[in-house]
């Protein structure tokens, strides 16, 4: 029975290497290998990161990263990752259950996310917890000697309007999203 937690630095090792399975499918990322700890740190917001833990093992993580840059104020960008030998238990949903609530607690409005289309299971994950399909990128990215499409997905977390950023003093909106 695993838990929903936020994720330690001592689980660096098995979340990379959750993601490196992931990439070994050629339809999780295009990323070809893992990034070091501290560029993969720098590039997620500490404030929503978690894994599906039973006991010390780690199943499975959800980050959020900012989207784009600084124009995209309230907008962030997920990634979910299960192991494959504990994928289809629900563990996927958990996480992104689990990530959707800190978003909004967060104060971020829309999460969105790219999705290589063959990876069908992403895809049914992202739909299941209310991400609707927002857009298509066609032979985006070329992975394993193959062009890819992309499906950009979106799930609203809040409305825009119920935003209290303090949008006329952007340099605090810019601290606040360094995390």
């Amino acid at each position: 029975n695993y838990q929903i937690e936020p994720l330690q630095n001592e689980d660096w090792p098995q979340v990379r290497s959750i993601y490196a399975e992931s990439i070994s499918t050629g339809v999780a990322s295009f990323d070809t290998k893992p990034p070091n700890w501290r560029d993969w740190d720098s590039s997620r917001l500490s404030s929503c990161r978690f894994v599906a833990r039973e006991g010390k093992n780690v199943f499975g993580w959800a980050t959020l990263a900012l989207f784009q840059d600084l124009g995209y104020i309230g907008v962030a960008e997920v990634s979910v990752h299960v192991s494959q030998e504990k994928q289809r238990h629900g563990i996927g949903t958990a996480l992104l259950k689990a990530l959707l609530a800190a978003s909004e607690k967060e104060k971020y409005w829309t999460v969105t996310a790219e999705i290589i289309s063959e990876n069908a299971a992403s895809l049914t994950l992202h739909r299941k917890c209310g991400f609707r399909e927002v857009g298509f990128r066609e032979k985006l990215g070329h992975r394993q000697g193959k062009w890819h499409d992309v499906i950009l997905l979106e799930g609203a977390a809040r409305k825009p309007g119920d935003m209290d950023y303090p949008l006329e003093n952007v340099n605090s909106v810019e601290l606040k999203f360094k995390y």
